[in-house]
């Protein structure tokens, strides 16, 4: 797959998991992804260069703006599959990337506490093992 952030003959995230959700879909499994954010209603570079500008009441106004955060918790895999009452999870990194020690943790307990399939995919053929072995989780 080739990024076109990059113009290299690797993929993104973000195609990677676009790819594995078809091919998952097409083999039965039900897929979703999980989005996490966290923001102000406008962009966080605006709002800090409105609150060094703007001075009195309407600062006082700006610094009431509550900042948020929705999603899934910190770590939580970027997708889950579920088929025949099963549910497993990956965290999909490009060719490169790494995850965080959250993530690690996120997959330890889906795995040992949960019994869950969990684990770290780069490719369409990683999350096809990942569905299709069968170690007894």
């Amino acid at each position: 797959m080739k990024n076109l952030q990059n113009g290299k003959n690797e993929y993104s995230e973000h195609d990677a998991q676009n790819a594995i959700r078809l091919r998952l879909s097409e083999m039965g499994y039900y897929t979703e992804r999980i989005n996490v954010g966290e923001g102000f209603l406008i962009p966080r570079s605006l709002m800090l260069e409105l609150k060094r500008v703007v001075k009195g009441d309407l600062r006082s106004k700006l610094d009431r703006v509550s900042y948020f955060k929705t999603g899934a918790v910190k770590g939580r895999s970027d997708l889950s599959a579920i088929k025949d009452g099963r549910i497993i999870f990956l965290e999909v990194k490009d060719a490169t990337g790494k995850p965080s020690e959250e993530q690690l943790n996120f997959i330890k307990q889906m795995q040992e506490r949960y019994g869950c399939k969990a684990g770290i995919v780069r490719s369409v053929e990683d999350a096809e093992r990942l569905v299709n072995d069968d170690d007894g989780r």
